[in-house]
């Protein structure tokens, strides 16, 4: 199985936050195909700088060092973030929601919105 990260999910990963299950937090450190997307260290950076986001300041840099696989965004990733229905109106959802679909990936969310796309989801 081929997972895609949402932020929330990568934070709290590296946080070894209880919001995560001791089950996923096994299937998180064992799957070999575990991604995260180029959207969250920059969903992070932006976040941070509005002050919506706090501490530490080198968590953006923690996601993209992290132990999962990168996932670059495409102009093609892009097309179809740009054509998804308006059930979600975070532009970082979207364009995550169009790289799952567009790479085969399951979608590891808590986002209540992201389950209404044709998206295979694996809830937390």
């Amino acid at each position: 199985m081929r997972l895609l990260l949402d932020t929330h999910v990568v934070i709290w990963w590296l946080a070894d936050s209880e919001q995560l299950t001791p089950d996923v937090k096994e299937l998180l450190d064992t799957e070999p195909a575990v991604y995260v997307s180029a959207v969250s260290p920059w969903e992070i950076a932006i976040k941070q700088s509005l002050g919506k986001l706090g501490e530490p300041e080198d968590l953006a840099e923690r996601v993209r060092d992290s132990q999962f696989s990168q996932l670059p965004v495409t102009a093609g990733h892009g097309v179809r973030a740009g054509r998804l229905p308006a059930h979600h109106r975070d532009p970082f959802d979207r364009l995550l929601v169009a790289q799952a679909q567009i790479e085969g990936m399951t979608l590891v969310t808590r986002d209540k919105y992201i389950p209404q796309y044709d998206v295979p989801v694996l809830p937390v």
